[in-house]
């Protein structure tokens, strides 16, 4: 009985206690790292933005912003969910769209010459998809 009852304990501190919390510290790991990866990427194409704006290789957008915004997220498959002009800026929000077309439609708009002011992005609660609260464009 005395044995059966220490098999028991034991069995209910892995189970109940231990298993859960490894589990539970192997996942936030997991989650640490993919968070530490993000901040790499972002800090190098930081660093990059910064290296083209010094070096003057910038090209200038010349045409009309909301029409070159339309065509380039229409050939990305992106739905403008609201344009509103700003002077000589734009402010662009979509609804949900997927987080690989949405860099490629930036990198497009930037190759042309737009240049991205403002970004808000949120995750969406479809896996790969994302928002765009704000994204704020000029010439």
């Amino acid at each position: 009985m005395l044995i059966t009852a220490a098999v028991v304990a034991i069995a209910i501190f892995y189970w109940g206690i231990w298993q859960p919390l490894t589990s539970g510290v192997e996942k936030e790991q997991a989650h640490n790292d993919a968070q530490q990866s993000l901040l790499l990427w972002v800090q190098e194409q930081g660093s990059r933005a910064q290296q083209l704006r010094r070096s003057g290789n910038i090209q200038t957008f010349s045409g009309s912003l909301p029409q070159a915004v339309n065509n380039t997220s229409a050939r990305h498959n992106i739905a403008i969910a609201r344009m509103q002009p700003q002077n000589e800026e734009l402010q662009v929000t979509v609804d949900e769209a997927p987080f690989n077309d949405v860099l490629n439609w930036l990198k497009t708009m930037e190759e042309m010459g737009i240049r991205i002011i403002q970004l808000d992005i949120a995750e969406s609660n479809e896996p790969g998809m994302v928002r765009i609260r704000r994204l704020q464009l000029g010439k």
